[in-house]
């Protein structure tokens, strides 16, 4: 349960009940039944300019954005920003980059969606604030349940990962 941390007891109650049943992975395939095509490092540049282009078009511009396989779920690191400042001709130039970690390439578009956002936002607002989420929010209207589910989905994939029937899909 450590994805599910800061949670209403009632809340985490439901979500044992669900892996005891053995139906968080059904729970989840039903609710989230398609996966995306966004594979490579490009596509994933071009769909994260498309939501920055449609709602932060004067936030500063991305330099790079990619799949990452080193950022690390036990860190609670989904994704990243970064802000590389260098000088240039006298100048201070900051590049701003957005790295997705690599699990997301085998998840349902709505959580990449969510990272992306998350990620985007950080380049409006740089702490996790109430300024912060309505961003998110703004950007993406059920954004505080796809972060829920999307923490659900890392729940069930470490289950999978230990073997934990009660945490396996049926079928």
């Amino acid at each position: 349960m450590r994805f599910l941390g800061g949670y209403p007891p009632g809340v985490l109650d439901q979500v044992r009940a669900l892996i005891a049943a053995g139906g968080l992975g059904e729970h989840l395939a039903r609710r989230y039944a398609d996966r995306h095509t966004i594979q490579t490092d490009r596509a994933l540049y071009e769909y994260t300019a498309e939501i920055k282009q449609e709602f932060l078009r004067s936030a500063p511009p991305l330099h790079k954005v990619g799949y990452d396989a080193r950022l690390d779920t036990a860190q609670h690191a989904l994704g990243l920003h970064t802000a590389i400042s260098r000088v240039q001709g006298g100048k201070l130039k900051a590049k701003k980059e957005i790295r997705v970690a690599s699990l997301f390439k085998e998840a349902p578009p709505e959580f990449l969606r969510m990272i992306v956002v998350h990620e985007l936002a950080h380049l409006k607002e740089s702490d996790h604030n109430k300024a912060f989420y309505r961003l998110c929010e703004h950007m993406e209207p059920r954004y505080h349940q796809l972060e829920f589910d999307t923490r659900l989905f890392l729940a069930w994939r470490e289950l999978e990962k230990t073997g934990n029937a009660a945490g396996r899909a049926a079928g």
